[in-house]
């Protein structure tokens, strides 16, 4: 099995770790369906109920493997299809967090993006330079950058290249929490416990229907979010839930 991903368990909380350090973390297509084969797994685990996705404090993924890609074809590209491998993170029901520090840039934005929340140090940078080898973003980039910071400020990063840091980030909406370099990891695990205690299903129905609302309307995502919300009468979670909540002590959720 390949290092380049390193995963663990800890708790409820599934981490993934991205080691390609000689690369910057480069995102080659092993490394790739590496990292999607753990997220699936995870998402099939009835254990596991978050999961968490890291770098190294130097590096988050400083982008594509361009090596890979320096000599493709349009044909080459189009049936290798690697784009194509993000639908599948897009697909993972459960929550995902990302631990960002060092650079996030490219296709290692992109990834990020591709997370439910982002935690990142202060030092973190954030960017999209695919402009400047001669494309663009490929991995949601303009969609997804755009629908966090608004067009301007996404046209301002893809066209010109830049970089913006966690501070501006975090501004811009892009970033969740800004901490210290030396807390960035403990606090996204920190969150990822707290979200972990949290009732399964509800979770994955929060996920779904905070997704919907890039996608639909107003009047069709209240009438998903009302829908969701109904289905979780039918668990047992919501009972627990809700009956500690009267007799006033602490859940014990069971996934049910």
């Amino acid at each position: 099995m390949s290092d380049v991903i390193l995963s663990r368990v800890e708790g409820h909380v599934g981490v993934a770790v991205l080691n390609r350090p000689e690369v910057l973390n480069a995102l080659s297509v092993e490394l790739m369906e590496r990292l999607i084969e753990a997220l699936e797994g995870w998402d099939r685990d009835h254990n596991i109920h978050v999961m968490v996705i890291a770098g190294s404090e130097r590096v988050f993924a400083a982008g594509a493997d361009i090596g890979q890609m320096a000599e493709a074809s349009v044909m080459d590209m189009d049936e290798a299809n690697n784009l194509g491998r993000w639908l599948r993170i897009k697909a993972i029901r459960k929550p995902i967090i990302a631990a960002v520090s060092g650079f996030a840039l490219g296709g290692g934005c992109e990834l990020a993006m591709h997370c439910d929340i982002i935690v990142a140090p202060d030092t973190a940078q954030f960017g999209q330079p695919e402009i400047n080898i001669g494309v663009m973003p490929g991995a949601g980039g303009t969609q997804r950058l755009t629908r966090a910071i608004g067009k301007f400020r996404a046209m301002d990063m893809i066209l010109s290249g830049k970089f913006i840091g966690a501070a501006e980030a975090y501004e811009a909406g892009l970033v969740s929490r800004v901490v210290s370099k030396e807390q960035f990891f403990d606090e996204a695990m920190r969150l990822a416990q707290v979200i972990a205690s949290k009732p399964p299903i509800a979770l994955k129905f929060a996920k779904e229907a905070v997704l919907k609302a890039d996608e639909m309307s107003l009047a069709d995502g209240l009438e998903y979010e009302r829908k969701l919300f109904y289905m979780l009468f039918s668990t047992e979670d919501q009972k627990e839930g809700m009956r500690a909540f009267v007799e006033k002590r602490k859940p014990t959720f069971k996934g049910r």
